[in-house]
Parts: structure tokens; sequence; C-alpha cells
């Protein structure tokens, strides 16, 4: 393993708390195997010998997969997932687990298991959930990348909070096979909304891991046989970018809506077709509340032991009936756009709270549970969308916009946050790391 990962680990881990259930001895074995492969000339992979972390609910043969819950504190799956073989096939070398909420169920990363991630740049401060482990691993060096699930912005939040960069792929576009500590082989619920998808510190980067692990897999039936394509190079000359400071009824701090703007200022005048967005005529609050309830029906179903009044089969039906409408309103959308720039959260990285706690945003309490709102939208909706860092609020603390596109067109929308990269100035590392 590259030395300066360990090291990173070492002097900063016991502050940050981002990476958890390191095998030291078996990275260091791997990447040896990589430099012996490599003096005989031999090729293990676009990812030979480079070291990464995996958000802590992917099942991997040897190491634990905890998902921060008491009941799986030892828990070691017999096989590594198909996105785990993936990653190991295309030579990288597995160093270790990072933090995450438990059972993957807030917007900060806490658990009775590992204890609470801190944010990078502000240690008072939460590096966001559930994938706050892998962001603030990404962030502090410790790591070159993660992958991360995103149920309810649970990629882009924690990506937008540590300042790096989170894809959150189109729905099905990533196999969910393994996605979860399964000892019983039970039944698997979750197959709607919920997605895997990288964290990175650029977009090059993001690229090719989300390359390595997209794709039909064998396991997960449920993905599209859709081609799985290199990001486009892109002129924004060529690209029609519609922008929304907020959503209606939705809070955001000033310094993210004021981001919106002058990143959409800035790419008219490098020549894009840039307008304030005309979004669709859909009750958003609305959708976060059936999304919610969607999730509610698939955790039901995971339940040992069927509720009192147990969700009826039509009922099932009509969610999704419902959720069509705002797939198919969105898909209408960006018939006209290549690209929607908006908030990712309501706020910057906000000081460790017990969960539920009112947030201020500008001073004015607003509802914990309007935290993933910009992005659970696309959650609800299934369209692919990333979170990249635009910069500094008046705080010092790192802003991230929010980009969002058609659905399948992962390759377009990477190429979009590539060609606009140089304005923003991309990845920048917190001071003292």
């Amino acid at each position: 393993v590259e030395a300066p990962h360990l090291a990173q680990i070492d002097a900063h881990n016991h502050a940050v708390n981002a990476v958890i259930s390191l095998d030291r001895e078996g990275a260091r074995s791997q990447a040896k195997m990589a430099d012996a492969a490599q003096a005989r000339g031999e090729a293990l992979g676009p990812l030979h010998g480079v070291p990464f972390t995996l958000k802590d609910m992917h099942e991997t043969s040897g190491m634990k997969t905890t998902v921060g819950f008491l009941p799986f504190a030892d828990y070691v799956a017999r096989y590594d997932s198909p996105i785990v073989i993936r990653l190991r096939a295309a030579g990288g070398v597995l160093m270790a687990k990072t933090n995450v909420a438990t059972m993957l169920g807030d917007w900060q990363s806490n658990n009775p298991l590992f204890g609470r991630t801190s944010n990078p740049w502000n240690l008072e401060r939460t590096a966001g959930g559930s994938s706050g482990g892998a962001a603030a691993a990404l962030c502090s060096g410790m790591t070159p990348f993660d992958v991360g699930t995103d149920m309810q912005d649970s990629i882009r939040l924690p990506a937008s909070f540590c300042g790096v960069y989170g894809l959150k792929p189109t729905e099905h576009r990533v196999s969910l096979a393994g996605a979860f500590p399964d000892p019983e082989g039970a039944a698997r619920s979750v197959r709607l909304m919920s997605c895997l998808g990288p964290l990175a510190r650029s977009v090059e980067d993001l690229a090719l891991i989300y390359q390595i692990i997209a794709g039909p897999d064998g396991s997960d039936t449920d993905l599209a046989p859709v081609p799985v394509e290199a990001m486009l190079k892109l002129d924004l000359k060529s690209l029609r970018i519609a922008f929304a400071p907020s959503f209606p009824g939705f809070p955001v701090a000033d310094d993210i809506s004021a981001a919106v703007e002058s990143l959409a200022s800035q790419l008219q005048r490098a020549g894009a077709v840039v307008e304030e967005a005309k979004l669709p005529k859909l009750d958003l609050h609305d959708d976060l509340e059936r999304g919610s309830a969607l999730i509610g029906m698939m955790l039901e179903a995971a339940q040992p032991e069927p509720p009192e009044e147990p969700t009826s089969i039509s009922h099932w039906f009509e969610a999704l009936a419902r959720r069509d409408q705002s797939i198919l309103a969105w898909d209408r959308f960006f018939e006209n756009w290549d690209a929607l720039l908006c908030p990712v959260a309501m706020t910057n990285a906000f000081p460790h709270c017990e969960p539920g706690t009112p947030i201020k945003v500008d001073g004015k309490e607003q509802s914990y549970w309007m935290l993933p709102a910009y992005g659970a939208v696309f959650n609800y909706s299934g369209h692919p969308a990333l979170s990249m860092p635009c910069g500094l609020d008046s705080a010092g603390l790192p802003v991230g916009l929010q980009l969002v596109g058609r659905r399948w067109s992962e390759a377009r929308l990477l190429g979009i946050a590539r060609a606009i990269e140089p304005l923003t100035g991309g990845f920048r590392r917190p001071p003292a790391y």
C-alpha cells in the first residue's frame, strides 16, 4: 500500500474517526503481490496496486461488515459482493472499511460500535451520513476512493459536507447484491431508490470507478443491460444548463443559493445556454413523503415479524404508479436540458447533534428531516445526480452543488462535471491534512 495513505490514517484517524476495520497486513500483502506482478511485466487492471476503502455495508470475505449495528458486530461474509469482486479484479487493494450511521439510517455517521466521525474541515461538525466515513477519509487523504450507498442523499450530502465528489447513478445501474449484511440469505427487500456509487477527489477518478462497478453482474436481476460508456469530452459551449437556487418550500442557506447563481453566471460567460429552471409541476414535499413511505414499505418487508397492519399489494402498486408520474415529469424536463444545477442539501456541515434536533440555517431553525430533501427528490425519480465541490462558504466550510441529468446519462453527466471543474477549482484539501 502506498505509505502516504497509511501515514494519513495513523496521523489523523484518531481525531476524525473515519476509517474502521483496518487490515494493514492484508493490504501490505496485496500490495506486494501487485509489485511482483509489475516486476514481471503484468498489469492487474486499471487499479493496479491502488489502495481503497469501502463503506461498512459491502459484504467482504475476511473483513467485518457491521453497518454500525450491534447484532452485526462480528459478522464476516463468506463471499465478496459483486462490487468488491470487480474492484479487486481491477487490481485494487482493499485497506479498510469506513464508518457509517447505524444501519445507514441518519445524515450523521455515528454508531454504538465505532462512535462518531467528524469533519476534517472542522472537528466540531459532522462529516454527514450515511457515507460520512468515506467522505471524511477521502478529503483527509486517507484513501483515494470509496463506494457508498445513496437512498436519501447518503453519498451526495457527505461528499458536499467534506468537499469531495460523489455520484448517485441512475437507479438499477450498479448492483445492489451484497450491499448489506445478510447472514441468513433472506429475500432482498431494498430494490428501489437505493443506489451504489463512488466518492472521489476528482471527476476523472469518479468516472473511472463508476465504469468499473456499473452494469449487469449476474447477481442483481434488476440491473438494466444499458451500455456503460466512458465519460464524454464536452465543451461548455455545447451545453444547456438549467439552474435552481432552491426548490419551492425547501429551505436553503444563502451561501448555497448564492453559489448556484454564481456558478450559473460563470457557465453563461463560458458559453453555455443557461436559464433558471421551470421545474416540473410536482408537489416536491409530497414526493419526499411518498419516497419515505416507499422506503418504509420495503423495510417493513424485511422485518422478521409482520406489522399488525401490513401494506397491501394494491397499496404498493398505487405507490409505484404515483412514483411513475414523477419519474416521467423529470424525464420530460430533461428533454430540454443537459443538466440541472441545484443545491445538494439545505445547509453545509452542521455541528454534531442528536438526530432530529432542528438545524439552524442562516440563524433560523429548520426541520432535521429536511436535510436530504434536495437529493432525495432524485432518489424518488431515479435520475443520476452528483455532488461537486464549489469553493467554501463564509464560515470556511465546503460548499457542494448538485448536478442532475437524464436517466442512463452518467457518461454525459460526468463529462459536464469535468467541463465545469476548472470553473470551481475542484477538490481542495482541508488545512492541516
